[in-house]
């Protein structure tokens, strides 16, 4: 059996730029990053691997980043959801929350979403 020990992230964001960036950076922090543009691939990819930890804007151009993580929650109710959008206001991070997310971090407060990934991974590891 292979072992492979560096988390895995499902990042979806339409920006490609912001993928390209986040996917680098989770890359430099020792983790597998798959990132898509839109909530319908994000969707297939979830059914069709296991990831450790899930990261959504709230604004992607097929479903609002809220549903889908609404959806990611029907199918898989453990795995960690963070939110790292640019739409900062309290409304939308309770909606987030409210959504099904564990956490919401507003962009580009970078430092704070590794400080959460890294919680939420280290914590999934030692729950069975």
């Amino acid at each position: 059996m292979l072992f492979n020990p560096q988390p895995r992230v499902l990042y979806v964001d339409d920006d490609e730029d912001a993928r390209e960036m986040l996917s680098l950076l989770l890359t430099l922090s020792q983790m597998e990053a798959k990132a898509v543009a839109t909530a319908d691939q994000a969707l297939r990819l979830m059914q069709a691997e296991r990831f450790d930890l899930y990261l959504l804007d709230a604004r992607l151009p097929d479903l609002d980043g809220f549903e889908l993580c609404r959806r990611m929650r029907l199918f898989d109710p453990h795995t960690p959801i963070l939110f790292f959008s640019g739409a900062a206001y309290e409304a939308d991070k309770r909606q987030g929350i409210e959504a099904g997310a564990n956490a919401y971090v507003t962009k580009p407060d970078v430092e704070d979403l590794l400080a959460s990934i890294n919680q939420f991974i280290s914590h999934s590891e030692n729950t069975p």
